[in-house]
């Protein structure tokens, strides 16, 4: 599959060579410079508004009809009065009815002729005067749609890239639900950019993972690259249920009547278990990244506890595997769009991303920084590449310390070994606020204070070699950088943001669309620890991550586990810990047993992307060691509610 480069201008070279020869040669005076930004020319308020509904070409819901899509479109009049051609930014949603979308969770309004009256979000008040036209599809068995939610499945995924081959020309629609009359996409040159936060942006993922042409770019937000690592990780159950009760969550009344045999695939396709089944295959967009021909532009909150950070790094890994062009937004918040938590710049920097990739503006974005990284609370920086150049994964050693239970973290072997207990009532809050004393339902192994800054970067790795007590057993890996910090209150309802009563506006209003918002802050809280990474697993995975089995009590087993990517500076004087224990509380199910494992600290270690590599970590740990705080060092709360089983409906 070809990938892209980063072009600038989309014509031909040969026809934007010419136009530059004629523009010198002939009309000196008069020439005018490539647009650089496209500007708001265009009435929203006498913005074309319409419907068609395009033939996915399955039955999901088995009435005998193909399932058609509901597709609402808001565009520039003038451009198509003129015969100008428009590219197109297209949110696919299961939430425009059921749950709304945004901080506000606005949904869909239509008028008596069923044409869409308020759009959710900015995006059409926004870049409709611009020259854009704006599609909002409800995905197969929402809203106005017929067939099935399947839970990121071929339904969802297919139901979404029809209308891209619509907009392109390679599908068919209808004025209606049940019409013959056809609709045909004369409007647009086809050129769609996808965006969307959480289920949305999942879809702009799949759909990408399609290789569809015509989709230029996608934008996801807060979005799954693997459907089974939002259910489970490595065995270990993140959730209390499965996608058939997600399907129920968002389909349509119409849609549970008919859709009871796609419901009970998602139960037989998803067992409890935790075992990879062709369900999940299907779901997995990270095989598929050599498909991707279109840019993207990932942004995603670094302690967001519902799409956790394992969906970027394999994402952004695959991806960077296959030479697609790409940028990243990296927030210190949990679950939330950056329209509410860096505005301003959000809104102009996907204004430039658009330009560039829909519009062939030569604006200069692609040579700019790869990624922006929020160090505190709005604070950002910017790094040329992501992860760094110079990043290098270093093997970190657990051993023992002075203390017993308190262990230390270098890079010298350990030997010995030390032992927990699983205790579901505790978690990483509750092991990171103790980790300088000995805790029966943890293992911590600590670095002393460190004397120069020491950056994290990527994904980490954490081999153990555990010895359970009963057939049943999971565990947990985090990295937790031990000093004081003021950071966003990610574990707060707001998830690092707070609602505001006062609006700002971005676009045109009419009366049933406004393009004003609540303004947000950051909400902050001051914390003696801060959590960096985290993974888990079912020991009982230790031969196959996509298949697990019980255990022998007393016997050694080896496992690794993955931990979330991050991107996290330990500043000088704080200290880097790892901890290994069981149940992680409100993060994932306990096993249904208590286990005790014991761990072989000379088959453990911690594999963690450093810039500047095992030089760096040397340098930071170099000196005489100082002294260790003593007692309870607070953190966040730990998160305000279980994990909600529903990926960004509502916000």
């Amino acid at each position: 599959m070809p990938n892209r480069t980063r072009s600038t201008i989309w014509r031909p070279l040969t026809t934007a060579a010419t136009a530059a020869l004629l523009a010198t040669f002939l009309a000196p005076t008069t020439a005018h410079p490539a647009p650089r930004e496209s500007r708001p020319v265009h009435s929203y308020e006498n913005a074309v508004r319409e419907a068609v509904w395009v033939d996915t070409g399955l039955d999901a819901d088995r009435d005998g009809r193909p399932d058609r899509v509901a597709v609402d479109i808001v565009r520039p009049r003038e451009a198509a009065a003129q015969g100008r051609k428009v590219p197109v930014i297209m949110d696919a949603s299961p939430y425009y009815s059921c749950c709304g979308r945004g901080n506000e969770s606005q949904k869909k309004t239509y008028d008596a002729n069923g044409d869409v009256v308020r759009m959710p979000l900015f995006y059409d008040n926004y870049f409709v005067p611009r020259g854009y036209a704006v599609v909002g599809v409800d995905l197969a068995g929402t809203n106005r749609s017929d067939g099935c939610v399947d839970v990121g499945g071929r339904s969802d995924i297919l139901s979404a890239k029809a209308v891209v081959d619509w907009l392109n020309g390679r599908a068919t629609a209808y004025t209606t639900r049940t019409g013959t009359t056809r609709a045909k996409a004369t409007w647009t040159n086809g050129r769609t950019g996808m965006i969307g936060k959480s289920w949305d942006g999942t879809i702009a993922n799949g759909v990408a993972a399609t290789g569809v042409k015509g989709l230029k770019t996608i934008v996801p937000i807060s979005a799954i690259s693997s459907w089974y690592d939002y259910y489970f990780q490595q065995g270990a159950p993140l959730y209390d249920s499965g996608p058939d009760w997600l399907s129920d969550y968002v389909n349509s009344p119409d849609a549970r009547a008919k859709c009871a045999a796609v419901q009970q695939k998602l139960v037989d396709g998803a067992p409890r278990t935790g075992d990879w089944t062709p369900l999940w295959t299907e779901r997995d967009y990270v095989k598929d990244a050599r498909k991707v021909r279109a840019s993207v532009f990932l942004v995603h909150g670094a302690q967001d506890l519902n799409v956790r950070m394992k969906h970027v790094g394999q994402w952004w890994d695959a991806l960077a595997r296959n030479g697609v062009e790409r940028k990243i937004w990296l927030a210190q918040t949990g679950h939330v769009d950056p329209f509410d938590f860096r505005r301003a710049e959000w809104v102009k920097t996907l204004h430039r991303w658009f330009d560039h990739e829909l519009l062939g503006y030569d604006n200069g974005i692609d040579r700019e920084p790869m990624a922006d990284i929020e160090r505190a609370p709005d604070q950002w920086v910017t790094s040329p590449v992501w992860p760094p150049r110079g990043t290098a994964a270093t093997t970190l050693r657990p051993a023992h310390g002075e203390q017993p239970g308190v262990g230390t973290l270098g890079l010298r072997k350990g030997r010995g070994t030390e032992t927990f207990t699983d205790d579901p009532r505790s978690g990483e809050t509750d092991w990171a606020a103790r980790i300088d004393s000995a805790t029966a339902d943890k293992a911590g192994f600590v670095t002393g204070p460190l004397t120069r800054d020491l950056r994290l970067s990527g994904s980490s790795k954490v081999t153990v070699t555990a010895t359970p007590s009963t057939a049943t057993a999971h565990l947990s890996a985090v990295l937790v950088d031990l000093g004081p910090a003021t950071i966003r209150d990610y574990a707060a309802s707001g998830e690092g943001v707070t609602t505001l009563t006062d609006r700002d506006c971005w676009g045109a209003s009419t009366a049933g669309d406004s393009a004003c918002f609540l303004r947000t802050a950051a909400d902050t809280t001051d914390v003696e620890h801060t959590v960096v990474s985290r993974g888990w697993a079912d020991l009982g995975t230790h031969a196959s991550a996509h298949q697990g089995g019980p255990l022998t009590p007393g016997k050694a087993y080896t496992i690794t586990l993955d931990l979330a990517a991050t991107d996290h500076v330990v500043p000088a004087g704080h200290r880097l810990a790892l901890i290994v224990a069981g149940t992680d509380k409100d993060l994932i199910d306990p096993p249904s047993t208590r286990p005790t494992l014991t761990l072989d600290l000379s088959r453990t270690k911690a594999r963690v992307p450093f810039v500047g590599g095992a030089a760096a970590f040397a340098r930071a740990t170099a000196g005489p060691p100082g002294a260790s705080p003593t007692g309870h060092l607070d953190g966040v709360s730990g998160p305000s509610q279980r994990a909600g089983r529903i990926p960004g409906g509502g916000r």
